[in-house]
């Protein structure tokens, strides 16, 4: 789908689709909020808790209609982006503080970064929101160990223009790539997240780097090129 021709007619259907699902589902959590309120009458333990969790499907539809227009003005090329002098290694440290918290287990996020920033002409805020996406998806995902590591290889010679590439994953994942140098494309498609793993990739292609996926047909595991500014 990323390299075939976009259809002008898609991104109108997106912001339209935006609009008809935003609609309704305001009128639905803006009940429940003046249920949970108690103002049509008190409410048992029973009750209390049905309409939570309610409540909190109506905060997952809605991210999703935010990732949906979001993706509309990424396809319409409408999007703003506040670009600036700006750090990778920043954004992505940035990216590790956001990332929520897993309800069932605990993965830590291993970053073995250069010594010198990297630095590009970018969004710092979308940026680190496209890192937050990447690793949350790649963690929950992630079976056989405890650690997520994003591992910085340079990808060309250094000096101006020079191109790093963060290689994400395990310890088995990363010894793949050292062994197979082959960049799959990278199933943006996956289940359970939105359509969070689709707005990363463009965002990070609109600062001119490339999202891949990992050798082996590996879900677990991403690599992450672009270059300095």
């Amino acid at each position: 789908m990323a390299d075939s021709p976009i259809d002008p007619r898609w991104p109108k259907i997106l912001s339209l689709s935006v609009h008809e699902f935003r609609t309704p589902m305001t009128v639905v959590s803006g009940y429940i909020r003046m249920l949970l309120k108690e103002r049509a009458g008190a409410l048992n333990d029973q009750q209390r808790r049905l309409l939570e969790e309610a409540e909190k499907s109506c905060g997952r539809l809605s991210a999703l209609v935010s990732e949906v227009s979001e993706l509309s003005n990424l396809e319409a090329g409408t999007l703003t982006f506040n670009k600036h002098r700006t750090d990778v290694h920043t954004a992505l440290r940035q990216a590790v503080e956001q990332l929520p918290a897993l309800a069932d287990r605990e993965i830590a996020i291993a970053l073995e970064l250069g010594d010198d920033p990297v630095e590009i002409d970018g969004d710092p805020v979308r940026l680190a929101q496209a890192f937050t996406a990447i690793l949350f998806a790649l963690r929950r995902e992630l079976v056989m160990s405890d650690r997520v590591i994003v591992r910085e290889h340079a990808a060309s010679p250094a000096g101006p223009g020079s191109a790093i590439e963060l290689r994400i994953g395990d310890e088995e994942t990363l010894a793949a790539f050292d062994a197979d140098p082959d960049r799959p494309v990278f199933d943006e498609w996956r289940g359970g997240v939105g359509l969070s793993l689709v707005v990363a990739r463009r965002v990070i292609e609109a600062h001119g780097g490339t999202l891949t996926g990992a050798p082996g047909g590996r879900k677990t595991g991403a690599a992450i090129t672009i270059a300095r500014s």
